[in-house]
């Protein structure tokens, strides 16, 4: 039994998989075509915003315009998505992803209004945000004080500074909504958005309906549930 449940937990997490497959069906057409205007319908655009495409709030996530981005995006996804579902479970992990999704683009929309008077201001796409929003719900929650980066220590709280750095040469990177996904993520982590939470037992029942009833069911993925008590049980196995 525990050789199961280790196989198990080995198995990526279903949401975050679902999510590297969406953002590959979404941005496999465009680049499949060369055409840049396919390639932003869904990207986050202030324009299109004001009229009215509202949905671009959160698939502009899921937007890649070139090979090395999608990579790069794919990447991203696996490790932190991943690691952020095992953590939260797949339900939490699910409607965490849209609100961060939605509460960066918001702020970067705010901001880029601003911002965009004295410098060109990347349109936002990619998972990235959200992935520094898991980053800043991490580090600001971690018990560490202190870890190493490239061999270095240095504070745990300096950590998504230092990455949101490095992610500037990351190619069609907005280096305008990856900060506001860090901003989003560091607010949650510290408690600002505690209406974002909701109790174990409403996880533990979303566990049983659709959607995520189905997601148990594909095999080859594993679902995390929202009951802290299961996870740490295939944790410990």
């Amino acid at each position: 039994a525990r050789g199961r449940l280790a196989a198990g937990w080995g198995r990526p997490p279903a949401a975050a998989a679902l999510t590297l497959l969406l953002s590959v069906g979404a941005s496999a057409p465009g680049l499949l075509r060369g055409a840049p205007a396919a390639r932003s319908a869904a990207s986050l655009r202030p324009a299109a915003l004001r009229a009215g495409e509202v949905h671009r709030l959160v698939t502009y996530i899921f937007v890649y315009e070139d090979l090395i981005s999608l990579t790069c995006g794919a990447i991203i996804i696996w490790y932190f998505a991943g690691s952020f579902e095992k953590n939260v479970g797949t339900v939490k992990y699910c409607f965490l992803t849209i609100a961060f999704a939605i509460l960066s683009a918001l702020l970067y929309l705010l901001l880029e209004t601003v911002v965009s008077r004295v410098s060109k201001v990347e349109d936002a796409k990619g998972f990235m945000p959200v992935a520094f929003a898991t980053l800043g719900v991490s580090t600001t929650r971690s018990r560490m004080k202190r870890t190493l980066v490239f061999g270095v220590r240095v504070p745990v709280v300096l950590v998504p500074w230092f990455m949101l750095c490095i992610a500037w040469f990351i190619p069609r990177s907005s280096l305008l909504s990856n900060l506001c996904g860090l901003l989003v993520g560091e607010a949650y982590g510290l408690g600002y958005c505690f209406c974002l939470d909701f109790p174990e037992s409403v996880g533990s029942k979303l566990d049983r309906v659709l959607p995520f009833s189905l997601l148990k069911r594909i095999p080859g993925l594993k679902y995390i549930p929202g009951s802290l008590a299961e996870r740490r049980a295939f944790e410990s196995s």
